[in-house]
């Protein structure tokens, strides 16, 4: 098995709203803000090359919205999916699998594209299978209000029309780790959005934990650090210190989607609760000489 670290573009969101109730003289110490209050992140995905099996864990915002849309998000930087790929020596119809830790654009957004006369819309991994889990995809094709703007349906709809969407199988007797189809264990989370997946995967004598949106960043360690977009946030706590005591007695390496300057880390245990311990990236830990 060989992982590699894929970003596929920078984005902004306002740091208020990354943060929720947490002061921005607080959370600006670690995740400084621009004039607009807005926050450096990336879109950082993890590939996972394992025999005959390519599996894709998320896939960034992709490109098919409007200018008008990704006005929003105020994107920076030069990197794409694409060429991401291409410097691995990989294309995206090599990818057999592309497993979404929740269906949120900035997430699953590069899984569909435009179709080649731009009057629909179709997969943009031609031979790939989609992972997500039944209890999420229901959540997600029949939206809150609150999380309608993040679940856009020509994201979703052309993955079942394909006929590309699978679901992963939830035993509801595990209480934190389970392994899927795809060889790895997930966590599901439900404080996020509903059954948000994270994946926990052991390479090179390590385990590595893909933290999706439970914890975005490195300034989202402490636990009252919660995300003001999270649906339930106390749910949210609950599940944030299960997983952080976890993190420390097993001594788990944090994967960071959104964090822009950051890839991994370790915790450990303080008098202030779980705290960052040492900063990596992938290079540091998984290819040095």
């Amino acid at each position: 098995m060989t992982i590699y670290p894929v970003e596929t573009g920078n984005f902004k969101l306002d740091g208020g709203a990354m943060f929720g109730v947490v002061p921005k003289s607080i959370w600006s110490k670690t995740n400084p803000a621009d004039s607009n209050n807005m926050i450096d992140l990336a879109a950082r995905c993890l590939l996972i090359e394992d025999g005959d099996n390519l599996i894709l864990i998320d896939n960034g915002l992709g490109n098919k919205q409007s200018e008008k849309f990704f006005s929003y998000y105020y994107r920076w930087g030069n990197h794409s999916l694409d060429n991401s790929l291409k410097e691995l020596g990989f294309h995206r119809d090599d990818i057999t699998d592309v497993f979404l830790t929740h269906l949120h654009f900035d997430h699953c957004g590069g899984s569909i594209q435009w179709n080649k006369d731009r009057t629909g819309y179709e997969p943009a991994f031609k031979n790939a299978r989609f992972w997500t889990n039944n209890n999420h995809w229901e959540w997600a094709t029949k939206p809150n209000a609150r999380e309608k703007a993040s679940f856009l349906k020509e994201n979703l709809l052309p993955m079942q029309e394909s006929g590309q969407l699978n679901f992963v199988q939830q035993n509801k007797n595990v209480s934190f780790l389970e392994t899927s189809e795809l060889g790895f264990g997930i966590f599901f989370v439900d404080g996020h959005t509903e059954k948000m997946m994270l994946p926990h995967i052991n390479y090179k004598g390590k385990t590595i934990v893909f933290m999706a949106d439970l914890i975005p960043t490195v300034g989202h360690i402490p636990l009252p650090y919660v995300m003001g977009y999270d649906t339930r946030p106390l749910l949210t706590l609950e599940e944030k210190a299960k997983f952080l005591n976890n993190a420390v007695e097993s001594n788990l390496l944090l994967f960071f989607e959104h964090d822009a300057h950051n890839q991994l880390c370790t915790l450990k245990q303080t008098e202030k609760g779980v705290r960052l311990n040492e900063l990596f990236s992938f290079d540091e830990i998984f290819n040095s000489q």
